[in-house]
């Protein structure tokens, strides 16, 4: 009763937009946020960070952080507890499908984050916005885990995120591991291959990697990534599709 008591008394200090956002909020999360400021603060990206006056900025990042740390722990739990007989590197794998940034980012615009998100997408600088509803996404369950605690995140993470969009059976059976598959394909070919990395830009925390696939001494295809073996898949993946290759 004190929690619904307390709920009432901040709902009635809320101005419209405030009330818009915990609306929203309860519909994507499933319950009332206790303390909107903390949604507020996952929803802000850096590029629309506020400056304190002591120099700070502030935006979702530190969030981001918590939630990526938070989620990893509750998928590899899920896994864990799921296949009972699998061992480490197949639970590892599996994961890492589940929690990469280019299935969180699918996911986190599934799920309307494009709708809440603050950002200032059109600015230049050097801020990251292949991944921003991904980084998002983990900010909220950041955000989750510290206004709900564990027990609720987990089962948000279980109704809201695996359930709807996870098709583990797809996941274990679908080959993503594209690197693999081009050298695979170069050596029953008899194919020389190479990846080189053509440039990087950015700053030390937002960086950009193009690489190069080169067959037999010859520019195939061209990746990016934030970082040099994330942009060899993508070259890869490119690779795989020109040669229409099973994937």
């Amino acid at each position: 009763m004190k929690v619904f008591r307390l709920l009432r008394f901040q709902e009635l200090t809320y101005n419209k937009h405030d009330r818009r956002l915990a609306t929203s909020i309860k519909l994507m999360v499933g319950s009332k946020p206790l303390n909107l400021s903390l949604y507020k603060l996952a929803l802000r990206h850096a590029s629309a960070s506020q400056e304190t006056l002591s120099g700070l900025r502030i935006s979702n990042e530190r969030l981001e952080y918590l939630g990526d740390a938070v989620l990893g722990t509750i998928v590899a739990e899920y896994l864990f507890m799921k296949f009972p007989y699998r061992d480490e590197g197949f639970l590892t794998e599996t994961r890492s499908r589940i929690v990469n940034r280019e299935a969180l980012n699918q996911v986190g615009i599934k799920m309307g984050l494009p709708n809440l998100v603050e950002s200032q997408m059109n600015q230049k600088g050097p801020f990251s916005f292949k991944s921003i509803y991904g980084d998002t996404l983990e900010a909220l369950i950041g955000a989750i885990y510290l206004d709900r605690g564990y027990r609720f995140s987990r089962r948000f993470v279980y109704k809201r995120i695996i359930t709807p969009f996870f098709d583990l059976d797809d996941i274990i059976n679908t080959t993503t591991n594209f690197k693999s598959k081009i050298i695979e394909w170069s050596q029953k070919d008899n194919r020389e291959i190479d990846f080189v990395l053509k440039s990087v830009s950015g700053t030390q925390r937002f960086k950009e990697f193009i690489v190069e696939l080169n067959v037999d001494g010859e520019a195939f295809a061209e990746g990016k990534g934030s970082t040099k073996k994330k942009a060899e898949q993508d070259a890869a993946k490119f690779a795989c599709e020109k040669l229409k290759l099973a994937i």
